[in-house]
């Protein structure tokens, strides 16, 4: 499902005196999050907030936002979740965020009519990632997210089409 709002990262804590905080980015890599102008407080875009800087530091971001220009207030920040607009972020074309595949529907490439379950998780291995898939009875199955078993994805119709590898699910030989 496409969201209009992402969450980005968490704000763990402050940097220094003038009201800089260290948000831990939940995304692919810092200066992702440092290309923003904008972020928001909320899911739904209601609360702004102006990005007067942005920087990576190892695996942080320290970030200095409008109207936060102590350590003091910094640190009433901590904990909130930050969140981007998603038509701010531009992603090539059949590029998606993980949080927009959760919940899609997964089908078999061979018998469009057969589900598997719902995507309920993505976990980075390195290689590949790895797909959770909860079935109508709750139980998960592990596929890998590559080219020959991710065969469609389109999280605009909320539905992921797969060619799963022999083994993965108990119906198969």
């Amino acid at each position: 499902m496409i969201k209009k709002f992402l969450e980005i990262g968490e704000i763990v804590g402050t940097h220094g005196i003038r009201g800089e905080m260290r948000v831990n980015p939940w995304c692919d890599s810092p200066d992702f999050v440092c290309k923003f102008k904008t972020l928001y407080y909320d899911s739904t875009g209601s609360c702004a907030a102006q990005i007067k800087s942005a920087r990576p530091h190892g695996n942080i971001v320290l970030l200095s936002v409008s109207g936060i220009d102590t350590v003091e207030a910094a640190q009433k920040m901590r904990g909130k979740v930050l969140y981007m607009k998603r038509s701010d972020a531009k992603l090539p074309d059949g590029s998606y965020f993980i949080a927009e595949l959760i919940g899609c529907t997964v089908y078999d490439a061979d018998n469009p009519e057969k589900v598997y379950g719902t995507l309920s998780d993505v976990s980075a291995t390195g290689a590949n990632d790895v797909w959770h898939i909860k079935d109508e009875n709750g139980k998960e199955y592990l596929i890998p997210s590559i080219p020959d078993v991710v065969i469609e994805t389109d999280v605009a119709a909320d539905r992921i089409v797969i060619r799963p590898l022999k083994g993965i699910f108990d119906d198969e030989d």
